[in-house]
């Protein structure tokens, strides 16, 4: 077949009924709805370093694969740390941005990343997709970059000379637990009785806490969220966060059936509130923010809520968002993510990969090692021994297949 590739500076240059037959099950942040609000509420496009680059595959007439993607200026936002890479081509007097990265912009969520149409095999355009990267190189472009990319397609990327970058996030797992009571009854008594004492003090604090599915929202709950996400990102960051107020109104309004936001109260007050995605495949914790200090309210809203929320619904996983050892004693186990990488100068390009074959054996420690002090007592710990999480190398710990019939 002869395929025909171009890329495109704007996702609303593709009309949404061909991107969402591409989409439709990629999970909630490569929906259409949600990737144009950030085009149309000025999240992403001139002046955030974020410039909309979508490559297309088209057969005749029809829009076969796509692949979000987007120009960047810089490395923020993206959660796969390169500042080393672009220090060493500066150092050599070159430039390493602009550069052309795969990803959801300020989503470290593992998904998909070429949507293929059905009848068609991901494997057989890859050559014509390369060779269409390939051309940037032409405009000036560094490198590029798949991120939080599914370990399943990193061979094929790998035979068309990507190099695979390992990471690790920390993510919950629902191994059949039909009640929240099931979830802390495979804790143990310590980490139990920890948590009693946490919601003991939040109940004594006058806190209460209401989780509420999109089509429920009020305008007021949106405002207020909107209100607690600047505020918090003025304190830790001097600004007022990557999204705007308009992004969220919108997918508030166009995602209802795929967000949920958990509003904590104080004595009848509202005083934070975190927003959540989610669709059959799981929960995704994305935006927190505080008007007030309220000792173990983080960890209510965004961890423990969440997991009810999944448990009650039957979601097979809940990823709360990247970084943070803390999580684990709250039931979020190791997982790997994977990042792939090309560099067109092969100089850089060899010595990346040299880079990344040293670095792997670190994170597959670091993996083992937070394995090791996960909160399950032992006839848990011993159910999951059969689903061998803490694997010797990233590649068997990400190939290994959970079944929760096993658990």
């Amino acid at each position: 077949m002869k395929y025909t590739t171009s890329f495109v500076t704007s996702i609303n240059a593709i009309p949404a009924p061909a991107w969402q037959a591409l989409a439709s099950s990629a999970g909630p942040f490569l929906q259409y709805p949600l990737l144009s609000a950030m085009e149309n509420t000025d999240c992403v496009g001139e002046g955030t370093g974020w410039h909309p680059y979508f490559l297309l595959v088209h057969h005749k007439s029809k829009l076969i694969a796509a692949m979000p993607g987007y120009l960047k200026a810089d490395s923020y936002g993206e959660y796969v740390f390169d500042h080393g890479w672009a220090h060493a081509y500066e150092q050599h007097g070159l430039d390493y941005y602009p550069k052309w990265i795969s990803a959801i912009p300020f989503t470290p969520v593992t998904g998909p990343r070429l949507l293929v149409a059905d009848g068609y095999n991901a494997d057989d355009l890859l050559p014509t997709i390369r060779a269409s990267l390939n051309t940037l190189l032409n405009d000036g472009v560094s490198s590029l970059h798949i991120l939080f990319s599914p370990q399943a397609d990193s061979p094929s990327w790998q035979q068309n000379g990507f190099a695979r970058r390992y990471s690790v996030q920390f993510q919950w797992y629902n191994y059949g637990y039909e009640t929240e009571d099931d979830f802390t009854a495979a804790l143990t008594s310590r980490k139990r009785r920890s948590l009693r004492k946490s919601r003991q003090k939040l109940d004594a604090a006058g806190v209460t806490i209401q989780r509420i599915k999109g089509a429920e929202l009020t305008d007021d709950d949106i405002q207020f969220f909107i209100l607690c996400y600047q505020q918090t990102y003025l304190k830790r960051s001097g600004h007022s966060g990557y999204l705007t107020p308009d992004f969220f109104e919108s997918i508030f309004r166009t995602m209802a059936d795929h967000t949920l936001l958990v509003k904590a109260s104080r004595n009848g007050k509202p005083v934070a509130s975190a927003l959540f995605f989610y669709d059959a495949q799981g929960l995704y914790g994305r935006y927190w923010g505080s008007l007030q200090d309220i000792d173990g309210l983080h960890f209510e809203s965004c961890y423990n809520q969440g997991i009810a929320f999944a448990i009650e619904h039957g979601l097979p996983l809940f990823n709360p968002g990247t970084q943070g050892e803390h999580k684990i004693l709250r039931g979020f186990e190791p997982t790997f993510c994977v990042s792939l990488h090309h560099l067109f100068d092969n100089r850089f390009h060899s010595a990346v990969e040299e880079f990344l074959h040293q670095e792997t054996p670190q994170i597959s420690h670091y993996f083992q090692q937070a394995a090791t002090v996960l909160p399950f007592n032992e006839a848990m710990t011993n159910k999951l021994k059969t689903t061998s999480t803490a694997a010797v190398t990233p590649d068997a710990a990400i190939t290994t297949k959970r079944n929760d019939n096993e658990v």
